[in-house]
């Protein structure tokens, strides 16, 4: 595991987007597994900036998302699908049909699992799967006590997940309870992983995840026995290192 620590978060987006940006360069049919939320959006952002200024082509590039909320369709702005068409591929020249995100609306959840995961497999697995990483240690949505076995699944989401997202809606009561995730299985089966942590509130969570015991507890210790993980954290998020 490389750990690189980074002054600040603009720094770390910088980083994050060049290690992304050399993959597509270097395999312009890459498969990456993207994440949402606060920690990846500079990242975007500086990716975005290479398109524009033509040093990236994703023609090519196949992306599978780690997590969907289960209940919310596409068009809610508070989807992930919403998030990553505004924030990235609206931006870019990525075909639509080589976009996957799990369908937060599907009727029939075991199907929807099995079918994202056999989508994966039919690519070649994936190249580069960017992480972000929870205040309860978190990575997808799969909470603490999720087995490391587990591929695609719907998952029950943690009381501090959901109060950790409520500020991205209008009241804590409106934060899906359930969504559908990549399992630690799918994440371990990447070819590489990045894993972004920014800001104090994270430090924690980021220390027992790199430093502590390999448990199903913090879901982001697994990571420890993978045997390419980059780890790129800000100053504030390395405070406990």
């Amino acid at each position: 595991m490389k750990v690189i620590l980074i002054e600040d978060y603009q720094t770390m987006s910088k980083k994050a987007a060049n290690i992304v940006e050399s993959q597509i360069i270097l395999k312009p049919h890459s498969v990456l597994g993207l994440a949402t939320g606060e920690t990846v959006l500079g990242m975007y952002k500086e990716i975005v900036k290479s398109f524009e200024n033509g040093d990236l082509d994703f023609s090519d590039i196949k992306t599978f998302n780690l997590d969907e909320y289960y209940g919310i369709d596409k068009e809610n702005k508070r989807s992930y699908y919403y998030y990553m068409e505004e924030n990235l591929f609206k931006h870019i020249n990525i075909n639509n049909a080589n976009i996957h995100i799990p369908d937060g609306m599907t009727s029939d959840i075991e199907e929807e699992c099995k079918i994202y995961e056999e989508k994966i497999e039919r690519c070649g697995g994936i190249d580069l799967q960017i992480l972000g990483i929870g205040r309860n240690g978190h990575i997808g949505f799969n909470e603490p006590g999720c087995k490391f076995e587990a591929l695609t699944h719907l998952v029950h989401l943690d009381k501090t997940t959901i109060k950790d997202n409520s500020r991205f809606f209008n009241s804590i009561s409106e934060v899906p309870t359930k969504a559908i995730s990549m399992g630690i299985k799918t994440i371990m089966n990447a070819k590489k992983v990045i894993l972004l942590a920014s800001g104090q509130e994270k430090a924690e969570a980021l220390y027992k995840a790199l430093r502590g015991n390999i448990t199903p507890k913090v879901p982001a210790s697994i990571l420890q026995l993978h045997s390419d993980v980059t780890v790129i954290v800000d100053r504030d998020g390395a405070s406990r290192l």
